[in-house]
Formats: C-alpha cells, sequence, structure tokens
C-alpha cells in the first residue's frame, strides 16, 4: 500500500528519548500558605550551617546544570516574596532556600518526535557535498508537557547521518523581562480577538510607543481607580495582559549550543505544551534569511496557534498568530513570499488542507482550500507534514492522512510556483505507512513529518513512530515529482 514506483529508503539512524537531559524548574506549591511554611522551615536553618547545606547540595548538582547558583537565586526571590522582612536574609540563606523551591524535570523522559529539518544558518568547514543540518523536535517529560529541543549533525555526499554528540547541559531561559512592545502591532492583535477600538485607544493613548507589561498594569491599575474606561473592563485588561504575556523574547547565552537550548512553557497559555514546531529557513525580499517557527501553544484546554522567529538560535521571538483562519494546529509557512504575500498552510477547519494568505505574517483572514480528504487512507482526515519545499516542478508539500484506527501515513502533493492554490499532482496512496515496528508507540499506528529537507537529490524525511521516537527516511525527489505530475490533481 505504498506510492507505485517510489522507493522509500528506511535508514538506520534513530533518535531516542533520554532521560538524562534535565532542566531546572520553579518548584510551585500554588498555596501561599504552604509556601510560607516551607520558607519558615528553612529559615530555622542555624546561619553556621547554611554555607555547609548549600556546599552539598551544590557538589552533587553542578554537573547536571549550566548555572545552577542564578536559578537558585531566582528561585529563592520568587519564594520571599510570600513572606514579610526580608532584607536580613543572606545571600546564601536565598540560596538554599532556591533549592528548596527548584526541581529537576527531565524534559524527555516520555518521548522524543514530531521532527522538522532545517539546513543549519552555519555550513562552514565541510567536505564537499556535505550539509550541516539543524532538526527540531518535541521532547515529552512528566504530566505529557511538551517543550522544544534541537539537535545537529550533517548530512554527506552519499546521504550518511552524522550527529553532533549529545550536549553536556539542557538548558532553558526565562522571557526577558519587560520586553517592549509596539503599539500598532499590539492593537491589530488586540482587535482580532474582538476589542472595541475606543477603551483600548483610551489605555494605549496612556502608554510610550513602545511600551512594557508593566507599564500596561500601571495604567490599567490607574484606568481601574478612575473609571475611565466604563463597562467591559475586567474583559479589556485580562485579554490586554494576556496579549502582552504571550508575545516575549528568550535570550539564551552565547556559549550555549543550539543541541543544548530547550524552549519550555513559560506563560500560562502554553503550560501544558508546545507542540509540533513545523521549523522553515525563510528569505525575504531583501535576501535577509530568518528561522521561523510555527507551533501549538495548549494550556489544557484550548490550542492556541503561536510562531517562533531567529536569525541565530539564541535570540528567540515569540508571537501569538491571530485572524479568522489562525485556528486549530498544523499550521506551516512558505520559505518565501509569493506575490508580496506571506503564504501558510493550514488545518483550521480539523479535517482539509487550506491555503492561507497574507500581507502581515501575524494575521491570517484569507483561506482556500487545497485538499479534501479523498483517499481510504486518509477519510478521516488531511493536514500538512511541514513547510512546502520548493522545486522546479513545484511546491512539494508532505501530507498525513488519517484512517481506519487512528492510523497515520504521510502522503505528498505538488503545487503550482506561482499559484500555489493550483494542485498540480497528489499521490493516491501513501508515500511511508507504519511498518509493525513503527506502530507501537506512546499513540499507536503512526508516522508523522513536522518537515524535511532536500539534499543532493534526495528528499530527506525525518519522521516520527507512534508518537515516541524519531527516524529517517530517504526518496529520490525527481522519481517521487515525476510520480506527483503523472497521477495529476
Amino acid at each position: 500500500m505504498t506510492a507505485r514506483s517510489i522507493r522509500v529508503v528506511r535508514r538506520p539512524e534513530q533518535l531516542l528519548a533520554d532521560d538524562r537531559r534535565v532542566i531546572l524548574r520553579y518548584l510551585d506549591f500554588v498555596h501561599p500558605p504552604r509556601i510560607r511554611s516551607i520558607v519558615r522551615r528553612v529559615l530555622r536553618i542555624s546561619e553556621r550551617d547554611v554555607p555547609g547545606e548549600l556546599a552539598k547540595i551544590t557538589r552533587r548538582f553542578a554537573t547536571r546544570h549550566r548555572d545552577l547558583a542564578a536559578t537558585f537565586r531566582d528561585n529563592g526571590m520568587e519564594a520571599l516574596r510570600h513572606v514579610r522582612q526580608t532584607d536580613a536574609i543572606t545571600e546564601a540563606r536565598t540560596l538554599l532556600l532556591g533549592a528548596y523551591f527548584t526541581m529537576e524535570y527531565s524534559i524527555e523522559a516520555a518521548a522524543l518526535f514530531n521532527p522538522s529539518m532545517v539546513p543549519h544558518p552555519d555550513q562552514g568547514g565541510l567536505a564537499a557535498g556535505s550539509v550541516r543540518f539543524l532538526m527540531s523536535l518535541r521532547a515529552t517529560g512528566e504530566g505529557h508537557v511538551s517543550s522544544i529541543v534541537f539537535r545537529r549533525g550533517v548530512i554527506d555526499n552519499a546521504g550518511r547521518f552524522a550527529f553532533d554528540p549529545p550536549p553536556r547541559f539542557a538548558y532553558t531561559a526565562r522571557p526577558v523581562p519587560d520586553r517592549t512592545l509596539a503599539k500598532e502591532p499590539f492593537l491589530r492583535k488586540l482587535r482580532d480577538h474582538g476589542l472595541s477600538d475606543k477603551p483600548v485607544l483610551k489605555v494605549l493613548a496612556e502608554l510610550p510607543d513602545p511600551f512594557t507589561a508593566s507599564q500596561l498594569k500601571d495604567v490599567l491599575r490607574s484606568v481601574r481607580r478612575t473609571g475611565r474606561v466604563g463597562a467591559g473592563l475586567k474583559r479589556l485588561s485580562q485579554t490586554m495582559l494576556w496579549m502582552a504575556s504571550a508575545n516575549y523574547e528568550l535570550s539564551f547565552p552565547a556559549d550555549c549550543l543550539p543541541s543544548e537550548t530547550v524552549i519550555f512553557p513559560a506563560t500560562p497559555h502554553e503550560a501544558r505544551g508546545m507542540e509540533d514546531v513545523r521549523m522553515v529557513r525563510f528569505e525575504d525580499d531583501d535576501g535577509r534569511v530568518r528561522y521561523y517557527g510555527t507551533y501549538t501553544a495548549f494550556d489544557g484546554f484550548q490550542v492556541c496557534p503561536m510562531l517562533l522567529q531567529t536569525s541565530d538560535f539564541g535570540t528567540f521571538h515569540v508571537s501569538t498568530l491571530s485572524g479568522r483562519y489562525a485556528r486549530n494546529k498544523g499550521m506551516a509557512l512558505f520559505p518565501r513570499k509569493i506575490d508580496g504575500h506571506y503564504v501558510m498552510l493550514s488545518r483550521h477547519d480539523g479535517e482539509n488542507l487550506h491555503l492561507l494568505c497574507s500581507r502581515d505574517l501575524h494575521i491570517w483572514n484569507t483561506s482556500t482550500k487545497l485538499q479534501a480528504p479523498r483517499e481510504r487512507w486518509e477519510l478521516v482526515q488531511v493536514g500538512n507534514c511541514g513547510s512546502p519545499l520548493e522545486t522546479e516542478a513545484g511546491w512539494l508539500v508532505l501530507t498525513h492522512g488519517v484512517g481506519p484506527l487512528r492510523q497515520y501515513c504521510i502522503g505528498a502533493v505538488l503545487l503550482d510556483l506561482r499559484d500555489p492554490a493550483r494542485v498540480l499532482g497528489r499521490l493516491r496512496r501513501p508515500l511511508l505507512v507504519p511498518t509493525a515496528a513503527e506502530r507501537e508507540g506512546y499513540v499507536p499506528n503512526v508516522v508523522y513529518s513536522c518537515g524535511s529537507m532536500i539534499h543532493r537529490g534526495r528528499l530527506i524525511i525525518p519522521y516520527a513512530m507512534s508518537d515516541s521516537r524519531t527516524a529517517f527516511a530517504t526518496v529520490l525527489l525527481r522519481t517521487l515529482v515525476n510520480r506527483l505530475l503523472h497521477a495529476g490533481p
């Protein structure tokens, strides 16, 4: 039941979850009375014993983390917010207190899956015909919380894979405090969430441009005291503060390798996971290259489409996506503009593959249906398996189809280069079907990818096996494109 005349080569390499990769998190006991109770018990430790206790903890855990003391300091200060009279507390005791409010979290303890692959920004020092790649993956740990991790490697002239050695540390960054927000894009996002201009403009008029979240909180408190906005202030405040927190920036140390980098949920709307990043190397009209990743934020109840942006994999800008069709899961950006528009793949109705166009990267209000479920292996739903790949014949899009017993297979369609709403060809049979060895896992009977890459005439497909681990397959690009053109739309 695979596509006729297309030879798919499954590679021997696999990426498996590694439960030794741990990050530090604030151990939040939620209820202030319990927090204060723990703080009081730690404060009773004699001052003479504090340095020894702290040294003992540091010796045990320092080799597992990049900057243990900084985390202890931040977490100790967070715990002390719940108590009074903290002036006399020493630096060492603050660090010791922080140790009691810190936990290790194994980011990959449950699974490492749903990969996407892009050319690495640094292609120096390689043998002829080789390419360095960077892969994003969905790491899942305790409580099924998903984060974004990266792996780096090289594909040589013969198509052999070599991965960088596992990094010593896993490191996560907190949002840059008080990142500035520009008024105009902030206003557009608020309009998309149904807020009327008049009260929003009243609040924005009292803010500088750009402004910070702290300044917004101060203005909203002032507005609440004076009653200058009137009815609907509660919803207005909640939405504006949510929007301010949901659009943030992460900055990692200059010597932090991408393979060490962990992008972990940082705001309430993504508290239960950052899912299925679809990375794309995007070249703008002026030749500037950036990397975008569309992903799904999940708070335990609803999903929110998000956009990750970076040029160096050291600083990341995280933004909400808005508009009538920025809904559901599985948005994937084209690698360049077409006719002055950003173009996106979407499955906003949960069943069909759609094409979205917009002049604003963050707001999506125009949609065209590309593909509906038609073949027996995809009758439940169809969607994309990552951003389109540009070929001479057209835009190559890998798709996923869901069939009986919720089996996920990978297919393909070919879109016109100038008019991607025009389908040139689609596979009638799936390209990749779960084998007996691939169908066992956390979610059985699934092969799934979030983004592939072309290298020396081969399509390189990283794919997840049943939401547990990651494998690789290759296909001759010319064979696949010819099959698509022969099959037709």
